[in-house]
């Protein structure tokens, strides 16, 4: 893997506190718009369909998310991108904001919505926490970066703003609502067609799917995510660094990098299953 750093954007303004809140405990879901350069994204997505390749080679490297849709969970020095994305103002900003100053980096990964792949179901990525139902908390967060533009027909990601606080906890899963209120989602639903560039932030718990992807183009998406320093999300991966790649981390990124320090890489056996996504027909 190529060593060099792509050229990104990366803005000094002061980016608003109330703003960031009231967007994630609202709708649950903000962007940034042209946080990096096309260049920076071009290398990031070379290096994803490098490690798409290889996890789908190895057992175990690649977690079905629906028809020919896959998640693969990564290093972070696998991507040359890595120390730009965490260090990005935005995503230190929107961290530090909803997750409080001692937030921690989880997860790193990416989702591949290949051509063929069928409408998700409604869901949401894990239970809601007490935290969330109980304290009306938010202490989790996704990152999503793009690699292509996203165009109608290449399967955009459908959220339903505000439900990141509806309580499931009456129905049989926590995580998948009945299809009786499908139409209260299919009400709220915004597609979204992120450019190369833009990041978005979310809360995993707004009711989201991925729909068909009926061109003839995959899109890929990375996936960052962060929590809080009482959420348990860690538990569902396995951060993993070699000690020089963590010893020439700068110590910004250090204090938030919740990871496993190892001499050399293992091949990551994903563990976080979605359980219906699977098997996604809906």
């Amino acid at each position: 893997m190529t060593t060099h750093k792509p050229t990104s954007s990366m803005p000094t303004q002061q980016f608003d506190t109330a703003d960031i809140m009231r967007g994630l405990y609202g709708d649950g879901i903000i962007g940034c718009k042209g946080a990096f350069s096309r260049e920076w994204v071009q290398a990031l997505r070379e290096d994803v369909d490098i490690l798409y390749r290889e996890a789908l080679q190895r057992p175990g490297g690649a977690l079905n998310r629906g028809p020919n849709r896959h998640y693969v969970e990564i290093a972070p020095q696998s991507i040359r991108g890595f120390v730009d994305l965490v260090s990005h103002p935005w995503v230190i900003e929107v961290c530090r904001a909803v997750l409080g100053p001692d937030y921690k980096i989880v997860e790193i990964g990416f989702d591949v919505p290949n051509p063929g792949a069928l409408n998700q179901p409604w869901h949401r990525d894990f239970p809601s926490p007490l935290a969330t139902t109980a304290g009306r908390r938010l202490n989790s967060l996704a990152f999503n970066v793009t690699t292509v533009d996203v165009e109608e027909d290449m399967g955009p990601f459908e959220i339903a703003p505000g439900t990141q606080w509806d309580d499931l906890s009456a129905f049989d899963d926590p995580m998948f609502p009945p299809k009786s209120l499908y139409p209260r989602y299919e009400a709220r639903m915004q597609r979204k067609l992120p450019k190369m560039g833009d990041i978005s932030a979310r809360s995993a718990l707004a009711i989201h799917r991925g729909t068909a992807n009926l061109s003839n183009k995959a899109r890929p998406v990375l996936v960052l995510g962060a929590d809080a320093p009482d959420a348990r999300n860690s538990e569902k991966h396995d951060l993993q660094v070699t000690r020089s790649f963590y010893a020439n981390l700068p110590e910004t990124v250090r204090r938030h990098l919740h990871c496993r320090i190892v001499d050399d890489l293992s091949p990551l056996v994903q563990a976080h299953t979605i359980g219906r996504l699977e098997v996604a027909d809906a």
